[in-house]
């Protein structure tokens, strides 16, 4: 197998799992058509769990060779990659994970869409700085990429499953009114992640926020509240 840890073999190994079917589906979903946020991408058509049996065979992949396949034109290439590193990154140690850290916060380019940010940040960008100054996330929430906000926001969910809500709460005040529905989204989703875990300092965030808040973002933040409660936010009542 040695021999066969490079990407070019993983690309290989990868066109012969692809599925047109699944790859015009992927298109569709995605959002790649002209002007939309996944303008251009182009997929193989393999599903995930497909592509997580693959990473367990190419967990070794040298660092170098990752980055050819994030540098690929194919989205499953890319999130392939990322998952790769995030396997690396669980078993490393300390200095090799800061290695792997810095490596993905210098190729953002190409973490360039929800579900290849979303399977990655947190396992990431989330867990090399929790125990770490998190200064470093407050410039990507204020950053002019989309999908570097949306690592910001999403590399706190690594926080928030630990009960550890201040970072996600201020970088969700910054992004409050974020033009990007694919940000409102995020910040909803981890809000409604911390009031799994402390209701009341969730509510506390909206009470002072959610009249300004764009209607996506908390729509997914009370998506779990009673519907009479529900209608109470959406209807400036609460």
């Amino acid at each position: 197998m040695a021999n066969n840890l490079t990407a070019e073999a993983a690309h290989q190994q990868l066109l012969s799992l692809a599925n047109l079917e699944i790859a015009e589906h992927s298109q569709r979903f995605f959002k790649t058509g002209a002007g939309e946020y996944g303008e251009g991408d182009q997929f193989l058509g393999i599903r995930v769990p497909v592509l997580r049996q693959q990473v367990t065979r190419y967990q070794k992949l040298p660092n170098d060779e990752v980055i050819r396949l994030l540098q690929s034109p194919f989205h499953e290439e890319r999130l392939f990659a990322l998952l790769v590193w995030v396997k690396q990154f669980q078993k490393a140690p300390e200095e090799e994970q800061a290695n792997l850290y810095s490596l993905y916060l210098r190729h953002t380019q190409f973490i360039n869409n929800w579900d290849l940010v979303d399977s990655s940040a947190y396992q990431i960008v989330g867990a090399f700085l929790e125990e770490k100054d998190r200064q470093p996330i407050y410039p990507l929430a204020q950053s002019p990429s989309l999908w570097e906000r949306r690592i910001a926001m999403m590399a706190t969910l690594q926080w928030i499953r630990n009960h550890d809500f201040e970072d996600a709460l201020a970088i969700a005040k910054l992004l409050l009114h974020d033009n990007e529905d694919l940000i409102h989204k995020a910040v909803g989703w981890m809000l409604r992640e911390i009031g799994k875990r402390d209701l009341e300092t969730e509510k506390a965030f909206l009470k002072a926020h959610y009249q300004e808040m764009p209607r996506t973002m908390l729509r997914y933040a009370i998506e779990k509240f009673p519907q009479s409660e529900r209608q109470r936010y959406l209807k400036g009542l609460v």
